[in-house]
């Protein structure tokens, strides 16, 4: 009996300790240097994602070597990442659209771009959406300026808009194939956006130049029309066949791959092409010329001031012969008569301003009326017959 209580004072003893034990706070684990836990210590920064691109280039409609405006681009992207051993890409959206612009901006951004240049007007409210969404990134759009869809330039401190003369460059065209002897010509636009209408009213003011000098009594033929794409595609192909079929000499291809159309046709026709944006002279042995924007130039250039510090972000240029902002490529053109020095002559009156070249809206402004209402037949000449087709 004694052994039977000591048993239960022992059991009650240990019980009563377990109990304790039980409610009282559990001590932390000690804390060694080598693993460090309070919330003040910097954690170990990520390693940086095997594939970064710090320069990187959105396509518009087309891709990189569609021999037009997003090659050009790309070719001065690409010219100052080799040169400076910088990594670079190009990113083509799903579709043509504002949501798959920004989608391919956003991926760019995340590979690690420091700079996106994107081709095109199509991205103006784009860049709007993202120049603020991305605040230290740089923003560079050709032939745009960024707006919320309301048309008013709204220009944020990281993005920077170049536009083109594209009247000065149409002017070139325009001036050098009829000093080469032509005389019925053609202008082929794309869509009748701004960049497209200024190329073919220069090239209107460049034939009627080119008229007077030579003391032309009989007026330069020139058919206009803009086909309302920027495709290459059979409809063109046949409106470009049937143009050369009534007599014209020479097309100006004046809207991305419109001009492989146009191309074809002439080839089929023994006919010539006036090619754009950038030289064209290799895609076929028809394009004698083409009526260029220095794309790459201008775009090696804006990268070239963004890593010296200078980026000119907030503003928006027009780069024209003054700073060889357009030009033709003599070195590559198919002239027989059309000299070097007739185009250093020609380049140098446009550069000093004494030739009075209208853009659109110096055009729609001497017309009197509606911009909607203004044609290629509105321009002030005298020696150019335009034949405006619908």
């Amino acid at each position: 009996m004694k052994l039977w209580r000591k048993l239960a004072v022992v059991a009650l003893v240990f019980l009563m300790v377990f109990a304790l034990s039980a409610c009282a706070k559990a001590p932390e684990t000690p804390q060694t240097p080598e693993t460090p836990q309070t919330p003040e210590t910097p954690q170990t920064p990520e390693a940086p994602a095997a594939n970064t691109f710090e320069l990187a280039l959105i396509t518009d409609v087309g891709t990189i070597d569609d021999k037009s405006f997003n090659q050009g681009a790309w070719e001065g992207v690409e010219a100052y990442a080799v040169e400076n051993n910088i990594t670079y890409k190009y990113y083509q959206p799903s579709e043509q659209s504002d949501t798959a612009y920004v989608d391919s901006i956003a991926l760019a951004v995340k590979a690690g771009a420091k700079v996106v240049v994107c081709p095109g007007f199509l991205f103006e409210v784009p860049i709007h959406t993202v120049q603020t969404q991305y605040p230290d990134v740089k923003f560079v759009i050709l032939d745009g300026v960024p707006h919320a869809g309301d048309w008013n330039p709204d220009i944020a401190g990281n993005t920077y808009s170049i536009f083109y003369a594209e009247e000065e460059a149409g002017f070139l065209a325009g001036y050098s194939i009829v000093k080469e002897g032509y005389t019925k010509l053609g202008f082929m636009g794309g869509m009748a956006v701004p960049a497209v209408v200024r190329f073919g009213y220069g090239f209107v003011q460049g034939a009627e130049y080119a008229a007077h000098e030579l003391g032309l009594t009989e007026p330069i033929q020139l058919k206009y029309t803009y086909v309302g794409n920027f495709d290459a595609s059979p409809e063109n192909q046949a409106k470009a066949s049937s143009w050369y079929n009534e007599g014209t000499e020479v097309i100006f291809a004046c809207g991305g791959a419109v001009g492989n159309s146009v191309m074809k046709a002439a080839e089929a026709a023994g006919t010539k092409v006036i090619g754009v944006d950038v030289d064209q002279s290799a895609e076929s042995e028809t394009v004698i010329t083409s009526s260029m924007k220095n794309l790459s130039k201008s775009v090696y250039d804006a990268l070239t001031a963004y890593y010296a510090g200078n980026f000119p972000g907030g503003t928006s240029v027009s780069l024209d012969a003054t700073v060889e902002g357009v030009q033709l490529p003599m070195e590559n053109s198919r002239f027989e008569k059309f000299t070097q020095a007739d185009y250093d002559a020609i380049y140098g009156k446009i550069v000093a301003k004494q030739i009075e070249i209208m853009n659109d809206a110096a055009v729609v402004e001497d017309a009197g009326k509606p911009a909607e209402e203004v044609t290629a037949a509105d321009i002030p000449v005298s020696k150019v017959q335009v034949e405006v087709i619908q």
